[in-house]
Formats: structure tokens, C-alpha cells, sequence
């Protein structure tokens, strides 16, 4: 008994031996099958060829960036007035170049590495297209908003309408996706390029201010005449820079329903037409109602 079981013992560990052998040797053998010279051979020369396409393009990148760069600033130099717009288009150029070129670079080095970069093209490209459908709001806004600036439609201190969302004030920023824009009171909007359609642009030519201060002829028309006009000379000369025509006294005009009113009309800087307003028409009252002339205040139109 003792023998069979010694016997049995040895045999089991001669097999594992055995086994542990044959493996050993099948590692060594595909070990030794390997070309190392080969493969040393391969990754020096990806190495070289991946540092030479990371030289390649950082070059490129400097020197596109440059001129670029140089091209916009010689093109700002020989404007007048507002640079927003080209500002906006170099910014715009720039952020292009950029991703094109770090597409291609990316292609090289995938390439280079033996990717299959076809098949990841075919992939992105349904993943692009499902991304696409969700993102077609943020493309109608960076497609609207690069023609609104290539087009100058507005510039950063333009006074704007914005007919279809019934918004008005000044343009403080003009970007590729939203426009940044302050109404009178004091208000900001943010608005996306896709929801505009109608700019109203009040601040490319000057703009018209009519000034109705309404009076009671009967208490001395001459008189209050007199005082309009005194009051539109010491104003005209306070307010020189702003106003380039007028103020031109345009008589009495008839409001309807009894109601008549002394009219000057003037052109002034656009954006200040609002305050200019304001200045002469409490100018008038001030005055009138320091010499005893009374400001009328029953309703122009009859009630019903």
C-alpha cells in the first residue's frame, strides 16, 4: 500500500513538472521568435515621425496665427470708427483655422500610429449627425450671428429695435452666438442670434426729436414764444456737441380736441435724442411756470 501510493506520488509530480517545462519552453521559444530589432527599429521611427509632424504643425500654427493676426490689424488700422465687427471676424478666423488644423493633426498622428481612422470617421459621422439634430439651434445662432457681423447690421454702441421681440436700448456686445444689448432702464438682454429677424439701427444717421410743449394762447402767445425761443438758445449752446440741426421753431400746431402746442424740431446725436427730449421739454415747463403761464393738462383726446 505504502509503494502504490509513493509510486502514485512521484508520478503526479513528474506530470505537473512536465507541464510546467513544456510551458516554460513554449514562452521561451515565442520569446525568442520576437524581432526586437525590428520592433525597436518601428518605434524609433514613429517616434521620429510623430516628432516631426508635432514640429510640422506647431509651425503652422504660429505662422498661420500670425499672419492672421497681422492681416486684421492692418485692416483695423485703415478703418474709421467702430473696429467690433472685425474684431469679432478675427476671432471668429482664428477659432476655424484652429480646429481644422487640430483636426488634420489629429488625423496625422492617429495615421501614423496605424488607427483605423476611417472606420472612426464612419463612427463619428452618425454620432455627428445625431448631434447635429440636437444642436441645430446653436448653428442657426453662430450662422445668423456671422452675418449680422459681416453684414456691420450693428455695432457695440448702436442704438437698436428689435421688431419681432419688442426690445429697444444699446448694444454693449456683439458675439458670434448672442447679441448683449441695455435697455433705458438699465435692463441687459441677452439675446440669441436665431430669434432675431428685424434690427431697427437708430444710430446710423441723425435722429429727429420733435418737442410739443402744449400752451393756453389766450395768456400771451407772443410771450411764450419769446420764452421757447430763450429757452431753445441757452440749451443749444449747453448741448452744441450733440444737436447739428437746430433747434428750429416750428410754430403752434393744433393737438385736437381744443389743444394747442408750441413745436421745435431738431436733429441730434443718435441715443441721445431721449435725453435731449427730456432736457428741453423740462426747460419749457421750468420756465413758462416760473413767469405764470399755466401748462394745459385736460385729455387731447375726448372721452368716451
Amino acid at each position: 500500500m505504502f509503494l502504490l501510493t509513493a509510486q502514485t506520488t512521484d508520478s503526479t509530480s513528474i506530470n505537473v513538472v512536465d507541464k510546467a517545462s513544456n510551458q516554460l519552453n513554449t514562452w521561451q521559444r515565442y520569446w525568442q521568435s520576437i524581432d526586437w530589432d525590428h520592433i525597436l527599429s518601428v518605434i524609433i521611427q514613429k517616434a521620429m515621425v510623430l516628432l516631426v509632424i508635432i514640429i510640422l504643425f506647431a509651425i503652422i500654427r504660429k505662422v498661420g496665427g500670425f499672419l492672421i493676426t497681422r492681416s486684421f490689424e492692418s485692416q483695423i488700422r485703415k478703418i474709421a470708427g467702430s473696429s467690433t465687427r472685425l474684431e469679432t471676424i478675427h476671432t471668429l478666423t482664428r477659432n476655424v483655422f484652429n480646429y481644422i488644423l487640430f483636426f488634420f493633426f489629429l488625423y496625422s498622428i492617429l495615421d501614423t500610429l496605424g488607427v483605423p481612422v476611417g472606420s472612426l470617421l464612419a463612427g463619428a459621422g452618425i454620432a455627428g449627425i445625431a448631434i447635429g439634430l440636437g444642436a441645430q439651434g446653436f448653428m442657426n445662432d453662430i450662422i445668423t450671428g456671422f452675418f449680422i457681423i459681416l453684414e456691420q447690421q450693428i455695432n457695440v454702441g448702436d442704438y437698436i429695435k428689435l421688431v419681432n421681440l419688442q426690445l429697444e436700448g444699446t448694444v454693449t456686445s456683439v458675439g458670434i452666438r448672442t447679441i448683449k444689448m441695455k435697455s433705458n432702464d438699465g435692463t441687459v438682454h441677452f439675446i440669441p442670434n436665431r430669434n432675431i429677424t428685424t434690427i431697427s439701427n437708430l444710430s446710423r444717421a441723425h435722429m429727429q426729436v420733435i418737442l410739443d410743449i402744449r400752451i393756453k394762447p389766450d395768456e400771451g402767445y407772443d410771450a411764450i414764444i419769446a420764452l421757447i425761443q430763450e429757452v431753445n438758445q441757452h440749451l443749444a449752446s449747453e448741448f452744441s456737441k450733440e444737436i447739428f440741426d437746430g433747434p428750429n421753431f416750428f410754430g403752434m400746431v393744433d393737438l385736437g380736441n381744443g389743444n394747442y402746442a408750441l413745436r421745435t424740431t431738431m436733429y441730434v446725436v443718435n441715443g441721445r435724442q431721449y435725453k435731449l427730449k427730456e432736457e428741453f421739454l423740462a426747460g419749457y415747463v421750468r420756465t413758462l411756470s416760473q413767469h405764470g403761464f399755466s401748462i394745459p393738462n385736460n385729455p387731447i383726446y375726448p372721452v368716451k
